[in-house]
């Protein structure tokens, strides 16, 4: 392993439970692998911008033939894309909001999901073109959707499972800090469950 993207995308900063346990993870990875190099993407205290007219147009318009804005929207692209595609492991701290993930996060979906740079179309349909990586999610929420009533209304670990999927990363493991809102010890709970998990998943890290 010698390249770790970690990308926070929680409001609460150092108070998010997602950030915190993710953040666990970054440093065991750290150091199981000491000469791995970790970037830090945090899109919540450094929101990117969502992608519009600029980027949208840009897409079909060739380098060099460019407006300013269309060159400057793809190069923050190219820039999130690369540094997504050296990354051997990605780590993403993920909040629910509204049953999925913020906003924040989308708009880092946004940019990365490229036809041409990180899936591409074939007479097979859709390949993803970030093979061979590993992501660890690490999704906190309130409730418990995992299992039960509240299950349904998870839009959070599919949707990002699917999102990864199609651009190739498809070794994705789920550290869920659930419950966190359920009582006096609900966060205290999720986060031993999330710490065991964490366990079980850096156990294969080596």
């Amino acid at each position: 392993m010698k390249n770790i993207l970690y990308i926070a995308s929680s409001p609460r900063g150092s108070e998010s439970f997602s950030q915190r346990v993710a953040q666990s993870i970054v440093a065991e990875l750290k150091s199981l692998h000491p000469e791995a190099k970790v970037v830090t993407r945090d899109i919540a205290r450094n929101p990117l911008p969502h992608v519009g007219e600029a980027f949208a147009s840009g897409l079909s318009v060739p380098p060099e033939k460019r407006t300013p804005a269309q060159a400057a929207a793809l190069a923050l692209s190219d820039t999130l894309i690369d540094e997504l595609a050296a990354a051997d492991t990605v780590v993403l701290a993920v909040p629910m909001h509204n049953f999925g993930p913020p906003s924040t996060l989308k708009a880092w979906i946004d940019h990365v999901v490229r036809g041409g740079r990180t899936f591409a179309y074939s007479q097979k349909g859709p390949e993803g073109l970030l093979k061979g990586k590993r992501a660890i999610l690490v999704v906190a929420s309130g409730g418990v959707y995992s299992e039960g009533s509240a299950k349904p209304f998870d839009f959070q670990e599919p949707y990002l499972r699917t999102i990864l999927g199609f651009i190739g990363i498809t070794d994705v493991e789920v550290v869920r800090v659930e419950g966190v809102a359920m009582g006096a010890t609900g966060a205290e709970k999720a986060m031993a469950n999330a710490t065991a998990q964490s366990k079980g998943i850096l156990a294969h890290a080596v």
